[in-house]
């Protein structure tokens, strides 16, 4: 997650700069066509390439829209599983006593419990971000590009990419947990399993009573929900048939830009010779430049056809950045950061000790 208000003009053109620079090639070879070797009929009519235009920039806007929901909803998830944390640990607080209990047990027995139940806690978060950040067909391309220049210049960590999840995970379930959970599957659905059988425990030992226990198994449904509904934006990409379109149409209206412009700029050219043509003086040096720009008018198009082609296929790549909001890039929901700020405040109201200070992150990039 980008945190200042704006990117700086410096970083966007530097994202983009091989799209600039591959546009403005495209938009040459016709006017050079068109005006050194003379096909004057090499052009397109302006109005069915505004059509053209027209849908294509619908069609990104729906992309854009579609891919910002799924941004948003993967936020509001994230921020559900902040509220659902909070309210598991101070419920494990308050309702964790020897009040019906069968043989009493020590406060430092009591606040044991409590600690392995948040670190458990803990270590389902650290699972759930780990299985979120797994690579998925539609976002190798993605990945693949953190080996470039680029990327390693961009200075930022994606966590779950660097350091194993065994050395993350450990510190807070035993061994005997860690082989049983990592011997199955869904590494996070195994451990909110641990934490419930950890809960019958509990209610069989008095240290719950009825009541208590079913609003901590409501939590853990609620954590549940939380998890399949991260699960499904990262299992379920941006429709295919919807992208491959988006990615045909913007290209296809990128390649007969210059064709649709050519004559209209040659055009304006034309007009500024019959106006210079009304000239007293045809011998001055303005003169003469101003000609020289009425004859060549036609090489602006190249410019104007690489600004309007970096417009649309920029607006199709933040779109295509945005639709997959747990692959690991610098516009993801920031759920390493949200992971360790949920950890920090849960210790934190139980009292635990050794609790980790928050990531510094470079670049004015969070994730």
């Amino acid at each position: 997650m980008y945190t200042k208000r704006i990117f700086p003009i410096k970083g966007v053109l530097k994202w983009t700069m091989r799209d600039l620079l591959l546009f403005f090639f495209l938009s040459s070879i016709p006017v050079l066509l068109f005006d050194i070797a003379g096909w004057k009929w090499l052009h397109v009519p302006w109005l069915p390439l505004g059509v053209l235009g027209t849908s294509t920039a619908f069609v990104i806007g729906f992309k854009n829209n579609a891919s910002y929901d799924r941004l948003w909803e993967a936020r509001k998830i994230w921020g559900g599983i902040v509220n659902a944390s909070r309210t598991w640990t101070i419920m494990l607080k308050d309702f964790i006593t020897n009040e019906h209990a069968k043989s009493e047990l020590s406060s430092e027995e009591l606040y044991g419990i409590k600690r392995e139940l948040v670190h458990r806690h803990i270590a389902w978060l650290t699972a759930l971000r780990y299985q979120l950040r797994k690579e998925k067909p539609w976002e190798i391309h993605l990945k693949q590009n953190r080996a470039n220049r680029k990327f390693r210049e961009s200075q930022f960590i994606v966590c779950e990419d660097t350091y194993p999840i065994a050395d993350t995970i450990k510190p807070y379930i035993s061994e005997k947990e860690y082989n049983k959970v990592f011997a199955k599957g869904n590494q996070a659905s195994q451990l909110l399993g641990l934490q419930s059988t950890r809960l019958r425990e509990l209610k069989e030992k008095g240290l719950l009573d009825d009541f208590r226990h079913m609003e901590l198994v409501n939590v853990l449904k609620e954590l549940y929900t939380l998890q399949g509904k991260s699960e499904r934006i990262k299992n379920f990409p941006y429709p295919r048939q919807y992208a491959t379109m988006n990615y045909l149409f913007v290209w296809i209206f990128i390649l007969l830009i210059p064709f649709g412009i050519m004559s209209e700029f040659e055009k304006i050219g034309d007009h500024i010779l019959i106006n210079l043509a009304n000239h007293t003086s045809h011998t001055s040096f303005l003169h003469q430049v101003q000609v020289f720009i009425g004859e060549k008018f036609v090489w602006f198009s190249i410019l104007f056809s690489t600004l309007i082609s970096w417009v649309f296929h920029t607006m199709e790549k933040i779109g295509e950045n945005s639709e997959n909001p747990f692959k690991g890039g610098p516009n993801d929901v920031p759920i390493t950061d949200m992971s360790r700020g949920i950890e920090i405040d849960i210790r934190q109201l139980i009292d635990d000790t050794d609790i980790p200070e928050p990531y510094e992150w470079k670049n004015d990039i969070i994730m």
